[in-house]
């Protein structure tokens, strides 16, 4: 029996060199790619681990039994499905039938990111059908709801400015709260002028 009804949904790639934060690789290079990713795996970790509510995290290619998601506060998954969408359709598909209430997803990339944020969101979820944490680049940091919208998870064009858009079409009869817009971390651009990132760009500098 589930005491809390809340579930976070907590999306990551397993952290490979030339494998995560492509594009930002294109401009910083691979290694400084995937050590920012790793710092901002932990960023989430830090921000999400005392949190009182149910947290899967779920990983892209397999389970790390032993990293710096402590298996006291997460419970680990792996994400099944095709494509973003279809993994987290199943993901919330998977929340729902194990009982929660209100669910909600988040990706691993997220500087901007706090605590109270994410307590705000589940707050919203109890006068609104779905809230969605809109991004600058046209998708969503955050998603969610309290039943299953299935429109949500498909035909979008993931990784593209389209994808909020057509989330919010696919959601016009719905009552949706909308967080504060905020920036994930895709380009160099996204980075450039955050003192935090600043050690990993040491190697571009002349």
């Amino acid at each position: 029996m589930i005491k809390d009804k809340r579930l976070l949904l907590i999306f990551t790639r397993n952290p490979e060199l030339g494998k995560c934060k492509t594009r930002l690789a294109l401009t910083i290079g691979d290694q400084a790619a995937l050590d920012i990713y790793k710092f901002l795996l932990e960023h989430t970790a830090d921000v999400t681990k005392k949190l009182p509510f149910t947290k899967w995290v779920c990983y892209s290619e397999s389970i790390k039994p032993n990293d710096h998601w402590q298996a006291a506060a997460y419970e680990k998954k792996l994400q099944e499905g095709e494509d973003l969408g279809e993994r987290m359709e199943n993901a919330f598909k998977a929340g729902f039938a194990a009982g929660y209430e209100q669910i909600i997803i988040i990706g691993s990339d997220l500087y901007d990111l706090s605590s109270g944020d994410l307590l705000q969101a589940f707050e919203a979820l109890h006068s609104s059908d779905v809230v969605i944490g809109p991004a600058q680049d046209g998708g969503y940091y955050l998603l969610g709801m309290k039943k299953l919208h299935p429109l949500v998870f498909r035909n979008k064009n993931w990784g593209t400015d389209s994808v909020l858009q057509d989330t919010y079409r696919d959601l016009d009869e719905s009552n949706v709260t909308k967080l504060q817009l905020k920036n994930d971390v895709d380009v160099y651009e996204d980075i450039v002028d955050i003192p935090a990132f600043q050690p990993f760009l040491k190697h571009l500098k002349r």
